[in-house]
C-alpha cells in the first residue's frame, strides 16, 4: 500500500502549483464578490421599484440567471460572449487572461441573482412605517431607501450574504472547465504528472474546507456580535 507522500504537498514545484491554484481561487472569489454585491443591490432595488417596467427587468434578470446552471454560464461567457464583441476587443481579450475574466463575469452575475433576492427579502423585512417616516420627512424614494431602509435591511441581510459567499467560494472550482488554473485545475495537473491522486485532491479538499470553515466562522461571529434586532 503506497504511503501518503507529505513532501509533495510541503515542498517542490508541485507544492508551488497547488498553492498558486489556491491563491488564484481566492482571487476569483474576491473579484467576483466585489462585482456581485453592487449588481445584487441594483437588481434588488429594481425588484422593489414602484415602476412595473423596472420590477419586470429585475425579475427577468433573477429568473433567467438562477434557472440556468452555473456551468452553462461559464461556458457561454468563455466560448459564446466574446464572439459577439468587436474584433479589436476580442483580440485584446484573447491576448490576455480571458479564462479568468470570463470566470469572474460568470461567477459574479450568477451569485448576484441569489444575493439580490436575499437583499430584497431583507428590505421587505423592514416595516413599511420606516419607509413612510422617511417620506414624511421629505426624503425622495431613493433617499429614503439609502438613509432609512437600507442601513437596517443590510444588517438583516449580512448572514445570508455570507452564506452566498460560501457558495461562491465552492463555485470557483467550476472555472476549471474553461481552463482557469485555479485550485481544482492545479490539483488535476499535479495528479496527472505524479499519479499521486490522494495527495493532490487531499490538498484541494483541505483547502476548500479550511476557507469554507473560515467563512462559516465569520457568519457565526457576525450573528453573535450583531444580532438581528426586533423592530
Amino acid at each position: 500500500m503506497p504511503l501518503f507522500d507529505y513532501s509533495l504537498l510541503l515542498t517542490g514545484k508541485y507544492h508551488d502549483m497547488l498553492v498558486a491554484g489556491l491563491l488564484l481561487s481566492l482571487q476569483l472569489l474576491a473579484a467576483a464578490l466585489v462585482l456581485a454585491l453592487p449588481i445584487a443591490l441594483t437588481v434588488a432595488m429594481l425588484r422593489l421599484s414602484p415602476f412595473a417596467a423596472l420590477r419586470w427587468l429585475g425579475f427577468a434578470y433573477v429568473e433567467s440567471i438562477r434557472n440556468i446552471p452555473l456551468l452553462a454560464h461559464m461556458l457561454f461567457w468563455y466560448f459564446g460572449a466574446p464572439e459577439l464583441l468587436p474584433e479589436g476587443i476580442k483580440q485584446w481579450l484573447y491576448a490576455g487572461h480571458i479564462e479568468a475574466f470570463s470566470a469572474v463575469i460568470a461567477l459574479a452575475l450568477y451569485t448576484a441573482a441569489f444575493m439580490a433576492e436575499d437583499i430584497r427579502s431583507g428590505i421587505r423585512a423592514i416595516p413599511t412605517v420606516q419607509f413612510e417616516a422617511g417620506r414624511a420627512m421629505g426624503f425622495s424614494y431613493l433617499a429614503t431607501m439609502r438613509r432609512v431602509v437600507l442601513p437596517q435591511a443590510l444588517r438583516v441581510t449580512i448572514p445570508p450574504l455570507i452564506s452566498q459567499t460560501l457558495s461562491l467560494w465552492k463555485n470557483t472550482s467550476i472555472a476549471t472547465v474553461i481552463g482557469v488554473a485555479e485550485l481544482m485545475y492545479q490539483a488535476g495537473q499535479v495528479e496527472s504528472a505524479t499519479f499521486r491522486s490522494f495527495e493532490s485532491f487531499a490538498f484541494a479538499s483541505a483547502a476548500y474546507l479550511t476557507v469554507s470553515l473560515a467563512i462559516t466562522g465569520l457568519a457565526t461571529w457576525y450573528q453573535h456580535r450583531f444580532p438581528v434586532r426586533t423592530i
